[in-house]
């Protein structure tokens, strides 16, 4: 398997001191715009690729993941993180997952302790974990089906919601003893989001969700960094703006027989959409070859 740089890119984040984004995408194309303009590490969410595939989460298939990690991992130079669920399954499914995700050119990702199939009522904030002993079970199988160990195995843990702060913390730090890189919780208030660095012994993850109905708090950088976080995602900061902006476009066409977007604008919006893919390198070649 060839050696994949984004590794030792990922590697480095986690090792440099402070906080950085894994910021949340569901494309080639919002990774590549991300990475343009200095982001260092993407996420591929598992609610961001349900919603741009029109299903959910829980019924997006391993195939229809690897698929999407080896788009967006081709598309940039930065380390790609993916949320790959329950690990579709049991251990034995989880091996399977990590070296699917792996051989896709991801540069790490994370295992939920929710039930395999996941239920779609998870976006309704109703969690149905398994026990902290399969759970654990299946970190360790992770970790022994990857092929690099730079590969980063992350465990998440959904219990704070429904089995409480402490279950949860207890259960991120038996991840972290089992061997996992990092981990990814979500605490409930303010007071829990400051504990948890304190009490969870390994580089943490959360979830910077502003769409959120829940009210989990939302962290600036430097509050990240204040209280010991290492990295978050952010899983409706791109996805729900997007949507906005197609809907106040197709409004414009629907009501006004035009879209109302600026023509000197957008002559420069779409050669900058080119040269974010690189057309020009495109041309270049065809010229020195089949357009002479």
């Amino acid at each position: 398997m060839p050696i994949n740089p984004a590794l030792k890119k990922l590697r480095t984040l986690m090792k440099r001191p402070g906080f950085f984004y894994s910021l949340g995408v569901w494309d080639p194309y919002t990774a590549r715009v991300s990475e343009a303009l200095g982001i260092e590490c993407v996420h591929i969410g598992g609610y961001q690729l349900g919603i741009g595939n029109c299903t959910s989460e829980p019924l997006i298939t391993l195939t229809e993941l690897a698929y999407a990690t080896r788009m967006v991992s081709n598309a940039v130079k930065i380390p790609v993180i993916v949320d790959c669920g329950a690990g579709y399954g049991e251990p034995l499914h989880v091996m399977r997952t990590v070296r699917e995700i792996e051989q896709a050119g991801a540069a790490g990702l994370h295992i939920e302790d929710q039930i395999y199939p996941k239920r779609v009522h998870y976006h309704q904030g109703i969690e149905h974990t398994i026990s902290r002993e399969e759970l654990v079970t299946k970190i360790k199988y992770a970790l022994a089906a990857r092929t690099d160990p730079d590969f980063l195995i992350m465990g998440r843990t959904d219990a704070m919601k429904t089995e409480g702060f402490e279950e949860g913390v207890i259960r991120a730090n038996m991840m972290l003893e089992a061997g996992a890189d990092a981990v990814q919780i979500f605490p409930n208030t303010l007071e829990e989001c400051r504990r948890a660095p304190k009490e969870i012994k390994g580089p943490i993850f959360y979830v910077n969700s502003e769409g959120n109905r829940f009210d989990r708090p939302l962290f600036t950088v430097k509050e990240f960094n204040e209280m010991g976080y290492k990295s978050s995602t952010n899983p409706t900061a791109l996805l729900c703006p997007v949507t906005q902006e197609i809907k106040r476009v197709v409004t414009n066409i629907m009501t006004h027989g035009e879209s109302l977007l600026p023509k000197k604008e957008m002559i420069a919006w779409r050669k900058e959409c080119e040269t974010l893919i690189g057309l020009d390198e495109m041309y270049k070649v065809e010229m020195d070859t089949v357009e002479k």
